[in-house]
């Protein structure tokens, strides 16, 4: 059956494409094919995400994603160039040798008393920060969701994203490395991860667009992965990022699914003013689409850290234990204030998207989406469940070795002994684990107490308890228009007053028109000094010498042969005279 999308084809190319991209990144064995396969990777998503180019948003979203990653990526390069002029080489097994790593520990960057290590870490780092969107170049992801579902789920929430912290992931030991010199780059990493964890969880629960509360989530689960790492969890954040790509991936589709079917509603009721992605023009939608229903919960449930049965608790807790054992207890605070934020949000999304009654005549006709889309979430809400296993302790009660967990010893065996997560193989910390079953329920319980009974019509139950503070969440904290002011315009300004207006059309075009008409004035110059008076005057005068000539010459032309024939005659006569008189 052909499909009714007429850019289809078009469509699995770029995706085609980026997995390509991807792909080159994670199996290449140098940072210079992996920088490669991350520019084809943004390459796609700005293709993506402007895949109906048509539409003025998804254009503005496309380069604005572009433009956004472009930050980070610049810095990236900066490091890659570093790297090389210090160890000669971009190949892994160079850059990780334990000579090569005290070599750049010990050399000074001369930039704010960092180490040559700890530099590099900080500018590949700032190269996560674009491309894994935190803060603050976590403006793009959000926009992003102008793409297809798909893309959204694929791409912006399991693959691309992550690949940011992939490749911190797979730099450790340089961080490591900097760690030992005294450095603050881990630090700064621990921070940016912790705070844009908590900072993306404050927005996503005054977010009403079914995707947009995914964007920020996702976010803010790439922020516990960052802090995880800036903690020297390097592991754990390896093990969240695989689990998370299972769960999110599901929620994303699982959302598309729920727009899907609210769409045909729309076409129903012919009411094109009710935004299918609105949770508040849902409800009621768990009879109606019991398979997306029962799949958005386990993702849900497991994007909460849901107790002991999903995967996104085990290894949310393996962060957050990591955290508490080390002594990073603001890192931990902070996770766990995260951590109750994303339980809430998340029965928030399912309590006002599916359970209550319809809201609208438009959620009163949607209907299940067929099996082609349904079957990808029961697929993927079994991983979302049992992925987590291969993370539970081996000393855990009654779960602990389960499931052979295969998984640490694999990322160990990968980047080498480094950090505080290979010593914690096997440790149970009950603290840490108390807390995320307080965080994960409590957080549930408040989300659907808040939201349980909803009716249509009503404004978000949440705005009168946080009063002034709901409409900031609900912009974003206003940093679209923060860097509109600080950014955006500024550019425009400098591009269309300062480069079109002042250097173009003022200097440029003010020095092209004063040569062009010193151009002309010695044109004339030269046309009334040299060219009429010598030049034309001298070919003038030839030609009018010629004419003159032509003239007295011409009463001789009469045309008659008779006159010509004697004035031959005459002249062979004068010529023969000539000869004779001469002749002695």
């Amino acid at each position: 059956m052909p499909s009714v999308e007429p850019m289809y084809s078009r469509f699995f190319a770029f995706v085609s494409l980026f997995a390509f991209g991807m792909y080159t990144l994670v199996v290449s064995d140098n940072l210079l094919t992996l920088f490669v396969g991350w520019e084809i990777m943004g390459l796609c998503s700005y293709l993506l995400i402007g895949f109906w180019f048509a539409k003025p948003s998804a254009r503005a979203a496309a380069i604005k994603a572009f433009i956004t990653t472009r930050v980070g990526d610049v810095f990236m390069l900066l490091g890659l160039a570093y790297v090389y002029t210090m160890t000669g080489s971009l190949r892994y097994e160079v850059i990780f040798a334990p000579e090569n790593l005290h070599m750049l520990a010990e050399h000074a960057s001369g930039f704010m008393g960092l180490s040559a290590a700890g530099l590099i870490g900080l500018l590949l780092f700032i190269g996560t920060v674009g491309k894994s969107a935190q803060w603050p170049l976590h403006v793009w992801l959000p926009d992003a969701m102008e793409g297809p579902t798909p893309v959204s789920a694929m791409i912006h929430a399991a693959t691309m994203v992550s690949a940011g912290v992939y490749m911190v992931i797979r730099i450790f030991p340089i961080l490591e490395a900097s760690k030992e010199a005294g450095d603050f780059t881990m630090t700064v990493i621990a921070f940016i991860g912790a705070f844009t964890a908590l900072f993306a969880a404050t927005i996503a629960v005054a977010q009403n667009d079914i995707k947009r509360v995914l964007a920020y989530s996702t976010i803010s689960q790439l922020g516990y992965m960052v802090a995880a790492i800036g903690i020297g969890a390097y592991v754990a954040a390896a093990f969240h990022l695989v689990t998370h790509a299972f769960f999110k991936a599901l929620l994303f589709l699982g959302s598309g699914s729920v727009i899907h079917g609210m769409e045909h509603g729309v076409l129903h009721t012919g009411d094109h003013h009710v935004d299918p992605q609105d949770m508040f023009n849902m409800g009621g939608l768990k009879d109606k689409m019991p398979i997306t229903f029962w799949t958005f919960l386990i993702g849900g449930f497991a994007l909460s850290g849901f107790p002991v049965v999903t995967a996104g608790f085990w290894s949310k807790d393996e962060i957050l234990g990591d955290a508490f054992t080390n002594g990073h207890w603001w890192v931990f605070g902070v996770l766990a204030l995260a951590a109750f934020l994303t339980a809430f949000y998340t029965m928030r999304q399912i309590t006002l998207t599916f359970l209550g009654t319809p809201r609208t005549k438009e959620a009163e006709h949607a209907q299940e989406t067929p099996w082609t889309m349904t079957l990808p979430l029961v697929v993927l809400s079994i991983f979302a469940v049992s992925f987590g296993w291969v993370g539970i302790p081996e000393h855990f009660p009654i779960l602990g070795g389960l499931v052979p967990n295969w998984f640490h010893p694999w990322v160990i065996s990968t980047i080498g002994e480094h950090g505080e997560a290979a010593m914690l193989e096997g440790f149970i910390q009950y603290i840490p684990l108390l807390t995320s079953l307080v965080v994960a329920l409590g957080g549930l319980a408040a989300g659907w107490l808040m939201y349980r009974n909803v009716p249509a019509g009503a404004e978000d139950p949440l705005k009168k308890p946080l009063g002034a503070l709901h409409p900031v969440l609900e912009n974003k904290y206003y940093f679209d228009e923060i860097y509109d002011k600080i950014f955006v315009k500024p550019a425009v300004w400098i591009s269309e007053v300062f480069t079109f207006e002042i250097m173009d059309r003022g200097v440029i075009d003010g020095i092209l028109h004063t040569l062009a008409r010193f151009s002309v004035f010695l044109g004339g110059l030269f046309r009334y000094v040299i060219d009429d008076p010598l030049i034309n005057g001298f070919g003038d005068k030839v030609a009018d010498t010629t004419r003159t000539l032509g003239d007295k010459l011409r009463v001789i032309q009469t045309g008659r042969v008779q006159q010509y024939m004697v004035a031959a005659l005459i002249f062979v006569a004068a010529v023969l005279a000539y000869f004779v008189t001469a002749m002695p």
